[in-house]
């Protein structure tokens, strides 16, 4: 059995591969039980979260992913994702690989964000905003980068600090030009792309600070009470999603304005299913402003590590 580690898990998922793996697997599909979803009681801290996400085709690959999600990380410095993927073979139920989960699930989630934005972000877009100093941070400009011609990168966190470090890091990466924000009201009013990824239980990207034509890729908060857009936003966007059962009962973004009477159901435009069947055109005009929603699909993470088990055998 192959023993993939961080790195190794890196050099087998190109992003440019990996968009065009993900695409493949929500065009065609595969089997995809619901994920077993359970909180972790952590004393004098936030909850964590257990994730197990199976996935499988029939006769070729299966896999199970299990996922352990601690918001508390952050004080200590850890990553606030801790994952393993086991990889099998469909037919004989052989073990193949075990891939790092956490690079697994960072390449895929800022993957899927730009398959998104194939769909949904204008193809001169030139400006990437990137809420959010963790772990997907670099990983979203690097997919973004291989979809649309990326000139400008700005980061805002919480901590400007943490935001001026993560932006000295990227600039020797990426041959754009990267700096750090201090107002994100300000940062949003010049983005092209938005794309958070936090943990946020309050709204930080406000509908009236987004200029016309701007997509907007929420990432981070994958419960019903965590929030990245206000309403404002929500009533103004277009509405994609990666998967409607997905987001329709986790994504708090989604969750709340649909309890509130801000939008219905029928305000979900698509998913990654649609786009990538073409069953929707996704973006329709410049002006408009297009919001994503990602909570993360188990056949996101098959996908990936098919693809890096393929890559590594070679």
């Amino acid at each position: 059995m192959l023993l993939l580690s961080e790195d190794q898990t890196r050099d087998a998922l190109p992003f440019p591969d990996l968009i065009d793996a993900l695409a493949e697997m929500f065009r065609t599909g595969c089997e995809m039980p619901t994920r077993h979803h359970h909180d972790m009681e952590v004393p004098g801290e936030p909850d964590g979260t257990m994730l197990l996400m199976p996935a499988w085709l029939p006769g070729g690959f299966a896999g199970v992913k299990v996922v352990n999600v601690m918001p508390g990380n952050s004080k200590r410095d850890l990553p606030a994702v801790a994952a393993q993927y086991l990889l099998s073979d469909a037919r004989t139920g052989a073990m193949l690989a075990l891939v790092d989960g956490g690079e697994l699930t960072a390449r895929r989630t800022a993957a899927a964000s730009a398959l998104a934005a194939r769909y949904l972000a204008r193809s001169d877009a030139r400006h990437l905003l990137v809420v959010g100093t963790g772990r997907l941070a670099a990983n979203l400009v690097a997919a973004h980068m291989a979809v649309r011609p990326i000139e400008e990168v700005t980061i805002w966190g919480r901590s400007l600090e943490k935001a001026e470090a993560l932006a000295r890091d990227l600039r020797v990466r990426f041959p754009v030009a990267i700096q750090a924000a201090a107002s994100l009201e300000d940062a949003l009013g010049n983005a092209d792309i938005v794309s958070a990824a936090t943990l946020s239980t309050e709204p930080l990207i406000c509908g009236k600070a987004v200029k016309p034509g701007t997509h907007v890729d929420l990432v981070g908060a994958f419960k019903p009470t965590m929030r990245e857009s206000d309403d404002d936003l929500i009533r103004r966007a277009r509405i994609f999603v990666d998967t409607r059962e997905g987001c329709l009962s986790e994504g708090g973004d989604i969750v709340q304005p649909l309890n509130s009477g801000v939008i219905s159901k029928a305000d979900v435009k698509a998913d990654l299913f649609e786009l990538c069947r073409k069953e929707h055109p996704g973006r329709q005009s410049g002006e408009e402003i297009t919001l994503f929603k990602s909570v993360g699909a188990a056949l996101e993470d098959l996908a990936g590590a098919i693809l890096a088990y393929r890559n590594a055998e070679r």
